[in-house]
């Protein structure tokens, strides 16, 4: 290689040059080729890594609320408030899908598609037990609280890449109906859809007509079952949607979140920021990026 072979010749230079400040240059120059060898190194090593096919797509990001009761589902309004934060810094386009809102505030349970090239790549990684650590608005003795919400990460996909059997899809329609049960829609207008083969329930009634709800279901149903494929292909594959989310307990958690301390920690790679308050404005790069680059790591050594 041209860098390596003129590092060397830099290096021989300097211990031959009488001149001191020349010698300095010498090594200087030695020492930038080889800056610019291991750079290079590290370039083609990357781009032997396989790219995920998913990248590019958009996503349908699925927040819950677990452990905690109305602080986890406060937990997971907050949780839901970053993504879309961080979706509006990139230029991405948000659209709810679904929610079911808590009396106490946040969701039992929100759905929405993340729309922008690359929007899987850069959220792929958020999948799992969220756990948040601080003393809740009701909380009259001020003692700290843990709480848990899942976070799930489905690329979304087109009706050709998968096929759904209208005969495997039990359509049923119900009114709507908001927080506590109360009837919000005096129509049948929301639609709940099992997939028979799978077992698999989606749920929609956000939108005031029955179609629109039925189209809707149809989006969220064609990802879960294109993760059910993956998972078949590769039981391994990160975004499985059984494998992101666990059952939701204090004890599972991909990231903590310590109110007290100012601290989010990413545990599957040790990366503690101390700005609680930006990253839950969806300043998520740093993380986003670490857990790339140890992806990548991973990836490549198991290849060699």
């Amino acid at each position: 290689m041209a860098a390596s072979a003129e590092a060397d010749e830099a290096e021989e230079l300097a211990h031959e040059e009488s001149d001191p400040q020349m010698a300095a240059e010498f090594r200087q120059l030695a020492s930038d080729r080889r800056t610019d060898m291991e750079r290079l190194e590290r370039e083609l090593h990357l781009a032997l890594v396989p790219t995920d096919p998913n990248d590019a797509k958009d996503v349908i990001v699925e927040v819950r609320s677990a452990a905690g009761g109305d602080e986890a589902a406060i937990w997971a309004g907050d949780l839901e408030h970053m993504y879309q934060s961080f979706a509006e810094a990139k230029g991405f386009t948000t659209e709810i899908l679904g929610a079911s809102a808590s009396e106490a505030g946040g969701y039992k349970e929100v759905i929405f598609a993340v729309k922008g090239k690359g929007a899987y790549s850069k959220l792929k990684y958020e999948a799992g037990v969220h756990r948040v650590q601080r003393v809740p608005q009701t909380e009259s003795q001020g003692r700290v609280h843990t709480s848990t919400a899942t976070v799930a990460i489905l690329p979304e996909v087109e009706e050709v890449e998968v096929g759904i059997d209208p005969a495997d899809v039990r359509v049923d329609v119900y009114r709507s109906s908001g927080p506590g049960g109360q009837s919000v829609n005096t129509t049948d207008s929301a639609v709940r859809l099992t997939h028979i083969p799978t077992g698999l329930v989606v749920s929609c009634q956000d939108e005031k007509s029955q179609l629109q709800n039925k189209v809707q279901a149809f989006r969220i149903l064609r990802a879960r079952l294109y993760q059910l494929q993956l998972e078949e292909q590769n039981s391994e594959i990160a975004g499985a949607r059984k494998a992101q989310v666990g059952t939701g307990g204090r004890s599972e958690k991909i990231r903590t979140y310590n109110y007290k301390e100012n601290r989010v920690t990413d545990h599957r790679i040790g990366l503690t920021i101390k700005r609680l308050p930006q990253v839950l404005e969806g300043d998520l790069e740093e993380f986003i990026d670490a857990l790339t680059a140890d992806d990548q790591a991973r990836r490549l050594a198991e290849g060699e």
